[in-house]
């Protein structure tokens, strides 16, 4: 970074919001991912303002720049693979403005998702979008990632939700993008070019959104079954009756008995179960509940248990949501990582992918946990890596490889909500093909000087077993591995 960057920052923000500590510039190094680069300041913006006059010093100083939210992003997103200037949003986190009469909030990108719900919940609305870290992640970093969760195949993912978008572009400059109203046929939708950007076209510092309204009556049915393909079976059976739910979880047997060990939450000891939740009208959930036991029992579960109590759902989910916390315990020399852990494909090939998952597991001789919001086709997958154990990463990247092509193969995408960046960055390079060159010429033409989250997406190279956060198998190179998805930069097993 160009000398005197630092103290240009110290005049925009003011120094108490300014940070060059060792510590902190390690912190912001990480997000959820299995990545980790120091940034080379730490700054923390108040308003829309401060943001522009940053990024017009990073553009005419050529500095990269990473917007950051709160650090959940599972892929690399806030790893600033070129060092340069972390922006820090969080301070820019008031709810401007709720109007429910005509259906939109506006919200400055720091709002944590579950503090906005609790808001909304009071007027009877809510934003459903249900992303698993909704207690920490910022509305901010889910637009830029298109994030969603378990009750998208009903209620949509962030994109449709935002109405407009105000963004400071990579010159500085400031946009407004969409309305505050439902129906907008006026010009290009920048604000949905935005959503999913990952960071590298500009910083959304003011988002507004669509509301939805809160059903009156929610209900869930837990299904157990003897065999994971009748359980991915089952998924499509719901689809097809047809009857949609507002979420429908899958669990494999390893995720049961991870949590089950880790939690003692006493789920069933099977091959497989699906929770399926319904809402609505209070009369609509109850015939909805007989119907999905039903199809459960036609499809071949050996146990069903519904509820109406929202204690009891509330338990459920959170045994749902326990998975990757306790799959990091389920052995000793284990970790659970992010690698191959958001796929989606049609709904009817889920049997197909999670039997595939299972087989490419032992051929490879890996533990692998498949979970997912499976009645949209969205999978998930953890793998068990020993950390300082080089052959273990080998090994887990040749399963993530096999995985996504037969995904690829059945028709799917390799990113259902948590987006590219790095981890997904060679697999969606084949999954897109023909449109990289496009992807390309935009972000030229918007950031011609490339400051803006560098080195992600289409830009990524080589291995993404790099730049690892795990200390017993640090890459000691800056730049990504120059070996190819499935293979292992020789040189990253020591530091």
């Amino acid at each position: 970074m160009k000398k005197g960057v630092v103290e240009e920052l110290e005049k925009i923000v003011g120094k108490d919001r300014v940070s060059t500590k060792t510590a902190d510039l390690y912190v912001y190094g990480f997000d959820a991912s299995i990545h980790h680069k120091n940034p080379d300041v730490v700054v923390k913006p108040a308003n829309t303002q401060q943001v522009s006059e940053i990024v017009k010093l990073a553009n005419k100083t050529r500095t990269p720049v990473v917007p950051r939210g709160a650090g959940t992003a599972m892929c690399g997103h806030t790893v600033p693979l070129k060092g340069g200037i972390m922006v820090d949003m969080t301070a820019m986190n008031r709810i401007k403005e709720i109007r429910v009469e005509d259906l939109y909030c506006v919200v400055e990108p720091g709002v944590v998702y579950d503090k906005l719900n609790s808001m909304l919940k009071k007027r009877g609305f809510w934003f459903p979008t249900t992303p698993g870290s909704g207690e920490a992640c910022t509305i901010g970093g889910m637009v830029v990632t298109n994030a969603s969760g378990m009750r998208a195949i009903k209620y949509g993912a962030t994109r449709d939700y935002v109405l407009g978008l105000e963004v400071v572009l990579p010159t500085g400059d400031i946009i407004h993008s969409g309305t505050r109203t439902l129906k907008n046929a006026s010009g290009y939708q920048i604000d949905r070019l935005m959503v999913g950007s990952e960071g590298t076209l500009g910083i959304v510092t003011e988002i507004t959104l669509k509301l939805a309204f809160k059903p009156k009556a929610s209900a869930m049915t837990l299904a157990a079954f003897n065999s994971l393909a009748e359980a991915g079976k089952f998924v499509s059976n719901v689809i097809a009756k047809p009857l949609m739910p507002s979420a429908l979880e899958l669990m494999d047997s390893v995720c049961i008995k991870a949590v089950n060990k880790c939690m003692n939450v006493g789920l069933p000891d099977v091959a497989a179960v699906c929770m399926i939740e319904v809402d609505g009208h209070p009369v609509a959930v109850d015939e909805e509940l007989k119907i999905v036991e039903e199809i459960a029992r036609q499809s071949g579960a050996v146990h069903t248990e519904a509820s109406k109590d929202k204690k009891r759902i509330d338990y459920w989910t959170y045994a749902r949501k326990a998975i990757m916390p306790s799959l990091s315990r389920f052995g000793e020399k284990f970790v659970s990582v992010a690698l191959a852990d958001d796929m989606a494909v049609p709904i009817s090939r889920i049997p197909e992918a999670v039997v595939a998952f299972q087989k490419i597991a032992e051929e490879n001789g890996v533990i692998i946990g498949t979970y997912g919001h499976s009645a949209d086709g969205n999978l998930h997958t953890k793998m068990l890596v020993e950390p300082d154990s080089k052959e273990s990463w080998m090994k887990a990247e040749r399963a993530v490889g096999q995985i996504f092509d037969k995904v690829l193969e059945l028709g799917g995408t390799v990113t259902g909500e948590h987006g590219v960046s790095i981890t997904k960055a060679p697999y969606m390079q084949k999954e897109r093909a023909d449109s990289i060159a496009a992807m390309k010429a935009i972000k030229k033409a918007l950031d011609p000087k490339n400051i803006m989250n560098p080195g992600k997406i289409f830009d990524w190279e080589g291995s993404i077993i790099a730049h690892l956060r795990y200390p017993a198998f640090l890459e000691q190179e800056d730049e990504p591995s120059p070996r190819g998805p499935g293979g292992v930069d020789e040189k990253a097993g020591s530091k």
